[in-house]
């Protein structure tokens, strides 16, 4: 008769329960992570002006602007980003803007 070398241990946990809770956390998972929701850095492929895939971009102008690199087609288009005028809600209030009117969202 053949007798099997591999002890049959019950497991620690039972998935099987309909009301299983994992109940003790890892250190990691205690705090919610934040480079899940805010990237250190963004690289942008997609000419803004055109609307066209920048396949190899390497070989074309960018514009750095704190962590967002935005890669353009040619040299035009991204000089006729660097002109277009701003048109932010702040330039057109009746009154100055403070911290308190942005509330994110």
């Amino acid at each position: 008769m053949l007798t099997s070398m591999f002890s049959h241990k019950t497991p620690a946990l039972k998935f099987e329960s309909l009301n299983w809770v994992a109940s003790d956390p890892l250190p990691r998972d205690q705090a919610q992570s934040h480079r899940l929701h805010e990237p250190e850095y963004r690289i942008n492929t997609i000419d803004p002006m055109t609307g066209d895939d920048i396949r190899d971009a390497t070989s074309h102008p960018s514009l750095a602007d704190g962590n967002l690199t935005v890669y353009f087609e040619t040299e035009a288009t991204r000089q006729a980003y660097l002109d277009m005028p701003v048109d932010h809600p702040n330039l057109h209030l009746p009154y100055p803007a403070s911290e308190d009117d942005d509330r994110g969202g």
